[in-house]
């Protein structure tokens, strides 16, 4: 059903919301978001949505999932559509997939550019903005009368800063005059300047539904990079406040979802905002909290009994062929029934419960790089799907880079906090990799650049202000490992030092931009290098590095080296050493298994028998 005939008939006594979910990078994380999505169903949104990877790298995933929700599970479900990557014709495919699939509502926006392309860049023409794509699926007899059309707005202003308020107002009001049926806004942390936004779009002559987008802080980390990525602008209040609490992962979460009530009380008190969509990042729990504390979950709708029957055949009642409250067809009755009777418990689950019982809570807390690729929430960004460099922060940062050397000297810079940011890490060095500066120093200085890393850690406190994660009265522990790009030689003299020397306590995976991959780690192997005990839990596993992981990183990885090489123009210096760097390095993981030692990984590199 149209997302606008939906809200145009809603008549509950609070407001209605959406819920966004991402294709998740691996197989295992698709999976394991399916039940996640009907358990969240079962709160009832009027719709959810599904995002399009920055450069149309998830379009395949997107569909498949999109279909899966709309089609197997009879969720109304709207696909974010962008003009990115889409060569002629693709658009066109994209909106005949989404339309088998009983898919009507599409969220229509530009997109971010892919990796690997300098600005933004439409390969097909007929398409540069989010508006195109609007007028063109409202132009064509084909698509017109079957989509519902949403677009995106940006009330703290777009983060290309393209143009200023009254602009973008502009630019929002020929969205909806091309068509567009709804508006999906950015995320914000600030109630009174999104209303005074909303005052600014009425005045415009918008008269369409806005659905502001709402992100419940999940852990102070991701909070930072979250904000940087997308430009929101965060008052001091809620800085001051995260502040005193930011090592307690539990405490940053619960604050998280009190934030986010007192942000929707706010602005539907007047009655304005009808309506809510919020940013799972794959994540349900914060969410699920959220409509429970504002009471909008209320115990299941008014069922109503159905006649079953089957759309193609001869219907007895044929005035009731239409009427969707009375009818309904042997698929949607089978999925509904499934889905009740599967996920019929999900709110209020008993405390203590490990990952295979409590599917809703075990990544909860999905720090460190890798996390678990087998949680959907495996390599969340941000908001859009965005890729988070910034080719203005990247010249002004990073600067000409044109032999080894510089590359050198600016991954020491980053160590030494002369730049508060490499293409690797969108933030400061951390304070617990401050802890081992000397030893990543070392390693930097022979040209093997680090990018990832952390020491061990033997039982501190949960609540430890450089190491603590997780709830208070815990316990946390880590294994030292270390990341860096290297060349194919110095690999060699690692993998030589590993078999020589490592006496089983080392493990290494090692791939390359060709697909190489090499490692000591049996093919099922699974290496948790950060794990939490805590009072009335099982054991949380948050860093875990195992093949599939290591490979869908590495890809990445070395998509970034592409991506930074298109800040600067073909045939320059710096476009040809990046490349160069990007097809001949490898990406190199180590880790030591002792973690009681907190100088195992260390002095196994950096000395012993075999100097590297």
């Amino acid at each position: 059903m149209k997302l606008s005939d939906k809200i145009a008939v809603y008549s509950s006594s609070h407001p209605f919301y959406t819920f966004e979910f991402f294709p998740p990078r691996t197989d295992q994380g698709f999976e394991n978001l399916i039940p996640r999505i009907s358990r969240l169903s079962t709160l009832n949104p009027l719709a959810i949505s599904v995002t399009w990877g920055a450069g149309g790298s998830t379009r395949e995933r997107s569909i498949d999932l999109a279909g899966l929700t709309q089609s197997d599970y009879g969720i109304d479900t709207i696909l974010h559509l962008t003009c990115t990557n889409m060569v002629p014709g693709m658009v066109d495919d994209a909106l005949r997939a989404a339309k088998v699939r009983g898919i009507q509502n599409i969220l229509a926006l530009r997109g971010d550019p892919s990796r690997g392309t300098e600005h933004w860049t439409p390969i097909d023409s007929q398409f540069t903005c989010g508006i195109d794509l609007v007028r063109y699926i409202r132009s064509s007899p084909e698509f017109s009368s079957h989509f519902c059309i949403g677009v995106a707005a940006y009330p703290e202003g777009h983060p290309d800063r393209e143009t200023d308020e009254d602009g973008s107002l502009n630019v929002l009001k020929e969205k909806v005059d091309a068509g567009a049926d709804f508006i999906v806004t950015q995320l914000f942390y600030d109630a009174d300047p999104f209303l005074e936004w909303v005052d600014k779009v009425r005045a415009k002559g918008i008269t369409v539904p806005i659905i502001p987008g709402v992100m419940p802080i999940q852990t102070y980390s991701s909070f930072l990079r979250l904000i940087k990525l997308c430009g929101v602008k965060v008052p001091p209040s809620v800085i001051a406040a995260l502040e005193p609490i930011c090592h307690d992962d539990q405490l940053v979460k619960d604050y998280g979802v009190g934030l986010a009530v007192d942000i929707i009380r706010k602005i539907t008190s007047k009655g304005t905002i009808k309506g809510i969509h919020f940013c799972t990042l794959n994540l349900e729990k914060s969410v699920q909290l959220v409509i429970e504390k504002l009471q909008w979950a209320g115990g299941s709708p008014t069922t109503k009994n159905k006649l079953i029957a089957d759309a193609p055949g001869p219907m007895i009642h044929v005035q009731l062929a239409n009427s969707s409250d009375l009818v309904i067809d042997p698929t949607t009755a089978t999925n509904t029934a499934r889905n009740a009777l599967t996920f019929k418990q999900t709110l209020d689950p008993d405390p203590g419960r490990g990952e295979v019982n409590n599917a809703a809570t075990w990544d909860d807390f999905p720090n460190g790089r890798f996390g678990d690729y087998k949680s959907p929430a495996f390599g969340a960004q941000d908001q859009w799907g965005g890729s988070g460099l910034s080719q203005y922060e990247g010249l002004s940062e990073w600067g000409h880079p044109k032999s080894s050397d510089d590359l050198t000297s600016l991954f020491l810079r980053y160590l030494h906090s002369e730049v508060s940011s490499s293409p690797f890490s969108s933030l400061p060095l951390s304070p617990e990799s401050l802890t081992i500066l000397p030893y990543l120093e070392q390693l930097t200085k022979r040209g093997w650049w680090t990018i990832s890393s952390q020491p061990a850690v033997d039982g501190a406190c949960s609540t430890d202000e450089i190491f603590g994660w997780g709830p208070r009265g815990g316990y946390v522990y880590q294994k030292g490992f270390v990341e860096f790009f290297v060349e194919e030689q110095d690999l060699a003299k690692i993998e030589k030092k590993i078999e020589e020397e490592g006496q089983g306590w080392v493990h290494y995976f090692a791939g390359n931009l060709h697909g190489e991959c090499r490692s000591n780690v049996p093919d099922d192997g699974r290496n948790a290098v950060t794990w939490g005990m805590f009072p009335g839990q099982e054991i949380t596993q948050t860093t875990i590095i195992e093949r599939e992981s290591f490979l869908t990183w590495k890809d990445e990885a070395f998509s970034i080296w592409a991506e930074w090489s298109s800040f600067y123009p073909p045939g320059s210096e710096e476009r040809e050493l990046l490349n160069s760097v990007r097809r001949e390095r490898w990406l190199v993981s180590i880790v030591h298994h002792d973690y009681k030692r907190p100088d195992a990984l260390w002095t196994f590199v950096l000395d012993g028998e075999l100097p590297l």
